[in-house]
């Protein structure tokens, strides 16, 4: 097998059974807990820079006031991502994250052409018109906006916008994110156990080992992910994201005993068929743009 496919399929298992991790930590404060993902997720990226010998790429990126102002934004994008997911999966939402990260596909497509003036295909846009009544559906049925899901959409789709453009690379620039949210996580901690009290300073080793994984459990899947990406196709991307919210949908239901009710299923049985018409519409447009064109002589 492809070793691409691989990595990237780890990546992506990796993403989809984080909810298990994160359960471990489930009494513990979901901005506590992504304080201290930052802050160990770049202790792990300054070893990993470290030892690649490669501090001297983002060494002049501390002077340059755009890409640090962009580098901002999206960490904070990934900040907010982080927190609504883990406050969704330790208050027994898993299934509603999982629902997120099966649209977010859509939410690239349609901030393509609204911000980007990329042109709808018809098959994209029937995709995201299935997954709009998906998305009306579980709202009326529910009576309440799955907001959860959108929010994790919307964060990780603007995220994946700004990063497009960005002048550093996944390491890079994951590690120059973290660096800028550091400071202020720190100082939420301290805060935190000035009035209050923090988990770290008072919990037990097992507490400590837990909070101090989160940073290469964080940053391993976006290596691979990153190695993965260099060696496959966008298509196969494409179809391999699909792995983490599987499994998140999975665990939600079958670990931990999420309702799934057929008002509910039928839902997610609608935003399914959006994505099978969104990957079909994708593979066939990659081959068309890989179909060799006809030879002079032919084509007259």
């Amino acid at each position: 097998m492809n070793k691409g496919v691989l990595y990237a399929a780890g990546a992506y298992a990796c993403w989809g059974l984080l909810p298990v991790f994160w359960k471990l930590l489930q009494h513990i404060d979901a901005l506590e807990i992504v304080a201290h993902r930052i802050i160990w997720a770049l202790a792990f990226a300054v070893v990993l820079l470290t030892v690649g010998r490669r501090w001297s790429r983002i060494g002049n990126v501390w002077r340059n006031w755009h890409v640090l102002a962009t580098f901002l934004v999206t960490g904070v994008l990934l900040a907010a991502n982080w927190f609504v997911y883990i406050w969704g999966v330790n208050t027994n939402h898993i299934v509603e994250t999982s629902l997120g990260y099966f649209i977010n596909p859509l939410v690239n497509v349609l901030l393509g052409a609204l911000v980007l003036k990329e042109r709808l295909r018809i098959g994209q846009g029937l995709a995201m018109s299935v997954a709009l009544i998906g998305v009306l559906y579980l709202t009326f049925q529910y009576g309440s906006f799955p907001w959860i899901a959108l929010i994790l959409a919307g964060t990780f789709a603007l995220y994946g916008l700004l990063r497009k453009t960005a002048s550093l690379d996944s390491l890079d620039g994951f590690s120059l994110e973290t660096a800028l949210l550091t400071p202020p996580m720190i100082a939420f901690l301290a805060y935190r156990e000035l009035t209050t009290h923090t988990t770290f300073i008072h919990g037990d080793p097992l507490i400590w080992l837990l909070l101090i994984a989160a940073g290469p459990i964080t940053a391993i899947p976006l290596l691979l992910f990153a190695a993965g990406a260099r060696r496959v196709s966008l298509v196969t991307l494409g179809v391999l994201q699909y792995i983490a919210p599987t499994l998140q949908f999975l665990i939600g239901v079958g670990l931990y005993g999420e309702p799934l009710t057929l008002p509910r299923l039928i839902g997610f049985v609608l935003i399914w068929t959006a994505l099978a018409i969104y990957t079909f519409d994708s593979i066939m447009h990659r081959q068309t743009i890989a179909a060799p064109l006809p030879a002079a002589s032919e084509s007259r």
